[in-house]
């Protein structure tokens, strides 16, 4: 039970981790289909923009941290609210007792610089390389480099030529709950837009709320 003191208005607890929402990602592994298995976890993000770079955490506990550390890959699935079964599942059971792209129907297929398979229902499948291993108490974090992405042409948006993620209705992780993403604000600098181009922009967002 966190220490619930109260001071100037605000509650006083003790350290944790309450950075929120986060991804709610199934980190794939393994060199041969015999081996191949899936985590879902949340401890990961962005660390680098050129190299691309990131990272994930894991449990020495978990049988997906050996697999890990000996291959030095993995891929980074997104997920969807579509996905959010497969995504909880896969979190809770263990690769040691169940094969999971067989028990969940999910598809393998080896990566394009990896030999660790993509989750081919996963809107965007990240393949990374490991470049450096660190023990941090609890989890043991995995910085990689991304080596190659894939995404799936159906949200590419003809109109624009950009990738569209949030028609793929993204799934988030917030203490211990999944939730889908909510309604788009704006996009990154739309507080010093000019006029004219933010009245574009509320253009936008309204007509995918449509």
């Amino acid at each position: 039970m966190q220490n619930q003191a109260i001071k100037n208005g605000k509650l006083q607890w003790n350290p944790g981790n309450m950075v929120y929402p986060l991804p709610a990602v199934m980190l794939s592994c393994g060199d041969i289909p015999k081996e191949y298995n899936i985590i879902t976890i949340s401890w990961t993000g962005t660390l680098n923009t050129n190299p691309p770079m990131l990272y994930a955490s894991i449990r020495k506990s978990r049988h997906s941290y050996e697999i890990v550390k000996r291959t030095g890959e993995f891929v980074i699935n997104l997920t969807t609210k579509d996905l959010a079964f497969q995504t909880d599942w896969c979190g809770v059971k263990s690769g040691k007792d169940y094969d999971k792209f067989k028990s969940m129907k999910l598809t393998a297929r080896k990566g394009e610089k990896v030999s660790a398979p993509i989750i081919v229902e996963s809107p965007v499948n990240i393949e990374c390389k490991v470049v450096d291993v660190k023990e941090l108490g609890s989890h043991v974090m995995f910085t990689a480099e991304v080596v190659h992405v894939q995404a799936d042409e159906k949200y590419l948006d003809e109109r624009s030529g950009s990738f569209d993620l949030f028609r793929a209705n993204p799934l988030v992780y917030s203490h211990g709950h999944y939730f889908e993403l909510g309604n788009h604000i704006g996009k990154f600098g739309f507080s010093v837009m000019k006029e004219k181009a933010l009245r574009k922009q509320v253009k936008v967002n309204y007509n995918r709320r449509r």
